[in-house]
């Protein structure tokens, strides 16, 4: 065999310390030439393993064909099949420290047989020609605290779907269509981003993908690793962002995938009260095991190095930090000083976001954390976990909350959209109405409004008006740009068939202003993290359930003003205190982009304020000027 195809000495160091960062490149399975003879070169960790073989179409699946020789002390397993080629489906055979008999498919594999199919499937990664260098070079320079970052969350298998046949009875969308498509739609409307769900492979279609298998695989019910690539490159040349989903918390218990790997807790914590979450079923990571820190951090930067993807936020990292998540007493164990939270998931993070982003400039790691967390977006060598972003839960629990109530009583409830700015930059925040908020019962967004149909759609325009001016970065889960009526399926397409009709059209049409005229004005993300970026012109007016402020951008020009009206009063006599006596233009109104009126400010005392200006505000009308 040849020297490039060992697990040599080198590697074996790297992996034990959990710094081997492109270990993927070694484990798994990879076409070579071995001499003159053509072959796959396979290599596992399965450190407790009595014997390990791999089986496949290339030898009828013969447990004793093709056994596996052990790689030095660490528990790696490696042969060369001369004959394997791309394409065929393969496992590894096990023969776990009791004398079981465990039949895995491959951790590293790039590839996976389509569900209900559970084996690996040789493929080779490498032969992809790349044509997003401009999208690349330009990347380095992206700063998430000072660029625009509008997000369109995507689940592929459901955003558009072709009629339902004997061969594709789902009707997906393969990768290469969809970039056509995704691509079209998302820079018509003005999106800097999509945000994908479900790519890493996963067994079972109702999970959306957060219960992973194939974590170096890019699901194979939309195509192969090369059609994921085109979805990529495709939407890089379009000059639009990927930003994947990622599950580093926990995985399922299915016979093929990591659960259990050898015979014994690989992948997991052994003690059941560390490694299982009671409510999901599934296994938790052990991150103090330096080659499994090793399988997640090289898996981050797969996705970010080998498959070009500009970030991945992070799912369920509350799930990592307290050892007591989501469990009651006698459940976990308390870490070494008494307290709950994971010391060694804590050091896990620190490690992932520095080597992610250290080496990679200009990507972005986004925490979905839901709890108080400290420093979350802090550096690492601070004490902070060391995300770029964070998921703003709090905001977008009052913001729905409010939003959701009968126009009358906002008024008791008028701090609740005022809350998230006092503690706006404790972190740097994305605000997000995700997936989740538009599944079990919780109704799309759309019918969350209150009132006759509408009334619903005024309400969400005003909604997504203030959602659009507040500082952070934004996410909106598809459909919600054109008033989805009913929850989100992952069974179905969304129900484009709603844009045969004038208000969801509007609707959509509305969103597409507001995603346009948040990219155009750097007062709308240029000072995200900076306090005086932002000032209330009046924060207090709970009795007309109407919200005022100011949006300032760096250099001091095109500063905006920003006003909701929150109830169905007419306010033909309105008045708003402004910062300085200037002309007001203006940008929008809850119609959408409007003959630009200008308003002159005098000196008339409002708000607090020496100079105002009159304006008529009609019911959940919204107004944003510029000066």
């Amino acid at each position: 065999m040849g020297e490039k195809l060992q697990f040599t000495e080198l590697d074996q160091y790297l992996f034990g310390q959990g710094t081997h960062y492109d270990i993927y490149r070694k484990l798994g399975a990879h076409p070579v030439k071995d001499g003159d003879e053509e072959g796959v070169y396979f290599a596992v960790w399965a450190p407790n393993a009595q014997e390990v073989s791999v089986i496949g179409e290339f030898n009828e699946w013969d447990e004793q064909a093709n056994p596996m020789t052990k790689a030095g002390p660490i528990g790696v397993f490696e042969t060369f099949v001369p004959g394997a080629k791309i394409g065929q489906l393969y496992k590894f055979f096990i023969i776990g420290m009791n004398g079981e008999h465990i039949y895995k498919a491959d951790p590293y594999a790039n590839e996976a047989e389509l569900r209900p199919g559970t084996a690996s499937r040789i493929t080779d990664i490498r032969d992809f020609k790349w044509k997003d260098g401009t999208w690349m070079k330009n990347r380095q320079k992206f700063d998430e605290t000072k660029n625009a970052m509008s997000i369109y969350e995507v689940h592929p298998g459901s955003w558009m779907k072709h009629p339902a046949t004997e061969e594709d009875e789902k009707g997906f969308y393969n990768y290469r269509e969809l970039a056509v498509k995704l691509a079209q739609y998302v820079k018509d409307m003005g999106y800097t981003h999509v945000e994908l769900m479900g790519i890493a492979e996963h067994p079972f279609d109702g999970s959306w993908g957060y219960q992973v298998t194939g974590y170096y695989a890019p699901t194979s019910r939309y195509g192969t690793p090369q059609d994921f690539k085109y979805l990529v490159d495709y939407l890089h040349r379009q000059k639009i962002g990927v930003i994947l989903d990622w599950v580093p918390a926990h995985f399922p218990k299915d016979a093929h995938g990591l659960a259990n790997f050898d015979g014994t807790a690989v992948y997991e914590h052994a003690d059941p009260r560390q490694g299982e979450h009671p409510d999901w079923g599934t296994k938790i990571y052990n991150y103090g095991r330096p080659e499994v820190k090793n399988f997640l951090i090289a898996n981050a930067l797969f996705w970010i190095e080998e498959c070009h993807v500009d970030g991945l936020r992070v799912d369920a990292v509350a799930s990592m930090l307290y050892l007591d998540y989501g469990k009651n007493d006698g459940q976990w164990v308390a870490n070494k000083y008494g307290g709950n939270q994971n010391l060694e998931a804590i050091e896990f993070f620190k490690h992932l976001n520095t080597v992610v982003l250290g080496r990679n400039h200009g990507t972005v790691m986004i925490a979905e954390e839901s709890t108080a967390w400290p420093k979350v977006t802090g550096k690492a060598e601070d004490d902070g976990l060391g995300f770029s972003l964070k998921w703003n839960m709090g905001w977008m629990n009052d913001f729905l909350e409010y939003m959701k109530l009968d126009p009358y009583f906002r008024k008791f409830n008028h701090n609740k959209m005022t809350f998230s700015m006092t503690y706006a930059y404790s972190e740097k925040y994305v605000l997000v109405i995700s997936h989740d908020e538009v599944v079990h019962l919780k109704k799309s967004m759309l019918e969350k409004m209150p009132g006759e149909p509408d009334d619903k759609f005024k309400n969400l325009k005003a909604a997504y008006t203030f959602m659009f001016c507040h500082p952070g970065k934004k996410l909106l889960f598809m459909g919600q740009e054109f008033g989805q009526l009913r929850e989100w399926s992952e069974e179905r397409e969304l129900d484009w068939f709603l844009l045969g009709e004038e208000k969801h059209r509007d609707l959509k049409d509305f969103v597409k202003a507001l995603l346009k005229m948040y990219r155009k004005y750097p007062a709308l993300y240029g000072m995200d993290t900076d306090p005086s970026g932002f000032e209330w012109i009046n924060a207090d007016d709970g009795d007309r359930s109407i919200y005022s402020f100011v949006r300032k951008s760096p250099t001091g020009r095109n500063n905006l003003l920003v006003i909701c009206n929150f109830t169905p009063m007419d306010r033909p006599d309105y008045r708003v205190g402004v910062p300085k006596k200037k002309q007001y233009t203006q940008l929008l109104d809850e119609n959408g982009m409007t003959a630009k009126k200008v308003f002159k400010a005098e000196k008339q005392e409002c708000d607090n304020r020496p100079f105002s200006f009159a304006y008529p505000l009609p019911a959940y009308g919204v107004a944003i000027f510029q000066y």
